[in-house]
């Protein structure tokens, strides 16, 4: 069932078993519990999403600067468009969702956050189970000898960066045509078959292998739940679809929060 702000909040004032009651409530009694963030969460924290017709950065398209062709071709170009995003995002703050998850973490055991978002913002909320599903802009990794290592420094000293080896440093992110980390994955899937609860949010269900982790967890029973401003290919299946912004919705989803 999906249900609007405007729905959430007439059934708030008449109390009942909401929709969003549901979801709470399966929420609070589950030992299991595997989250999926996508863009819409940090969007709500200022952070670009480089799609549409806002997602463009100077004259490129974020697909033309996140590839390794682009990377061997011209790494100052691409490492000044990742400089951006790092100085943009590390004038920003964690949202309501952020705290609210982090919060959820210490009261469930088995709790997992695989998140499709490389901005950090969920351990700067407290988060720490968290699974990087496409690396993060505060990890480089050298394309020589391979080590990585974490560097907040905004800006960095040199563009780009050169690792101990005397080989260029990347960032530590999941470019278009790259396998993702193939640990997170395994985690997240495992997480999806052991939990009694999936919660996606904010995610566009469009990009696999993450947009599949709630078909393995209903496939063995799993009670998943969707919050979005829109639909997306999981609102026909998810047992509840919760419509509003992630900094609305999740805190109300966590006891003692909303």
């Amino acid at each position: 069932m999906i249900v609007s702000d405007g729905e959430m909040a007439a059934s708030r004032s008449q109390g009942g078993n909401d929709e969003l009651g549901a979801a709470a409530s399966r929420l609070s009694g589950a030992q299991s519990v595997l989250v999926l963030t996508g863009a819409g969460v940090s969007a709500e924290s200022g952070v670009p999403t480089f799609r549409g017709a806002g997602g463009l950065w100077r004259e490129y398209k974020f697909e033309d600067l996140a590839t390794p062709q682009a990377f061997a071709r011209d790494p100052k170009l691409v490492w000044e468009w990742y400089a951006w995003r790092r100085e943009t995002i590390a004038a920003l703050s964690p949202n309501a969702a952020h705290v609210a998850l982090a919060a959820m973490e210490r009261r469930v055991p088995g709790f997992r956050l695989a998140t499709q978002n490389v901005d950090g913002l969920h351990a700067a909320a407290g988060s720490r189970r968290v699974l990087e599903l496409h690396g993060s802009l505060w990890r480089l990794r050298c394309v020589g000898c391979g080590h990585a290592v974490e560097d907040r420094r905004v800006p960095l000293p040199d563009l780009p960066p050169r690792c101990a080896c005397g080989k260029l440093l990347r960032p530590d992110v999941t470019w278009f045509g790259e396998m993702l980390p193939q640990a997170a994955v395994a985690e997240a899937v495992a997480a999806a078959r052991a939990a009694e609860v999936v919660l996606v949010i904010g995610s566009s269900q469009l990009v696999y292998p993450a947009a599949g982790l709630p078909e393995i967890a209903q496939a063995r029973g799993a009670f998943v739940i969707e919050v979005n401003t829109e639909d997306t290919p999981l609102t026909p299946s998810a047992d509840v679809s919760l419509r509003g912004t992630a900094a609305d919705l999740v805190p109300a989803l966590v006891p003692g929060l909303a």
